[in-house]
């Protein structure tokens, strides 16, 4: 593996792992810059395909629903239908006749490129802990802290991570190495047998972390969450992968040395964030009451 790669690699690992930890504005700001790179790769690619999307308000919603998914979700949540009306609107009356491709490639772009992706600013907010930080950081009290201090948003954000991390080394590794039936034509390189052990190693990591965080019927709860994030990054990845095809790139950029563009990166991650929100707020209550 070249060096560029690793170390770019790396350097995103600790910068990951460094907003994940503060969490507040810090985790929010972040996540917008990556939020903001990410869209203007998306229109990239729609716009090789000739479509024109509404890109500057898109971009400006995107990034108010990641600060009000932060200072309130529901505001977020009534956000998005507000900012579709927006962009509608703008589409609308352009000189030139918006097509249905210019308005569907701009919601795609607010929806898959910016609200579902806020659903990690809302998982991460979950729970209190200790704010020492300005900017609403978290820092703990002792050190090493114990992990019923830790606050849960941090937690199951780090849990969701390593199932993704999990996923993503099962299947480059199984697919390298037994890999021999395609899964898609989609993506020519990535085999069933891949996506089987990357599903294992997303289960495996659940697993564990059910069990030291004393989920209710922690078996069924870790593999439901294991399954569930190794299908939604594997599907963020086939998605992305069709908008490359489609546009007839390789990457959806260059910035990041050895890797690729943001999307190139962070496609497991935009289903995933929602789909584990809503399994730690609404399923394991249910399995608790249980």
């Amino acid at each position: 593996m070249p060096w560029p790669r690793i170390i770019s690699g790396l350097v995103a690992i600790v910068v990951a792992l460094a907003m994940v930890g503060l969490g507040g504005w810090y985790f929010t700001l972040g996540f917008g810059i990556i939020i903001f790179l990410g869209q203007l790769e998306i229109f990239a690619l729609v716009k090789a395909k000739g479509i024109l999307p509404a890109a500057k308000i898109t971009l400006v919603v995107s990034q108010l629903l990641l600060i009000t998914a932060h200072i309130d979700s529901s505001l977020s949540d009534a956000l998005l239908p507000l900012g579709g009306t927006f962009i509608c609107f703008y589409l609308l009356f352009q000189p030139q006749v918006a097509t249905i491709a210019d308005v569907a490639a701009s919601i795609l772009g607010l929806f898959y490129g910016g609200y579902l992706p806020s659903f990690w600013v809302r998982l991460r907010d979950l729970g209190d802990g200790a704010v020492s930080f300005p900017l609403g950081g978290y820092w703990p009290d002792t050190w090493p802290p114990s992990l019923e201090a830790l606050p849960v948003g941090l937690v199951v954000t780090l849990l969701a991570f390593a199932c993704i991390w999990a996923a993503d080394i099962g299947a480059y590794t199984a697919g390298k190495i037994i890999g021999r039936t395609p899964l898609s034509n989609i993506s020519p390189k990535k085999t069933v047998e891949g996506a089987a052990f990357g599903m294992l190693g997303s289960m495996v990591v659940a697993l564990a972390g059910s069990y030291w965080l004393q989920w209710p019927l922690w078996p069924l709860s870790g593999s439901a969450l294991g399954l569930m994030i190794g299908t939604s990054s594997l599907l963020g990845d086939l998605t992305e992968s069709l908008m490359k095809r489609d546009a007839g790139v390789k990457d959806s950029g260059a910035l990041i040395p050895g890797h690729g563009g943001i999307l190139d990166r962070t496609d497991s991650y935009v289903f995933t964030g929602s789909l584990v929100y809503f399994f730690v707020t609404l399923l394991l209550p249910l399995l608790s009451a249980s």
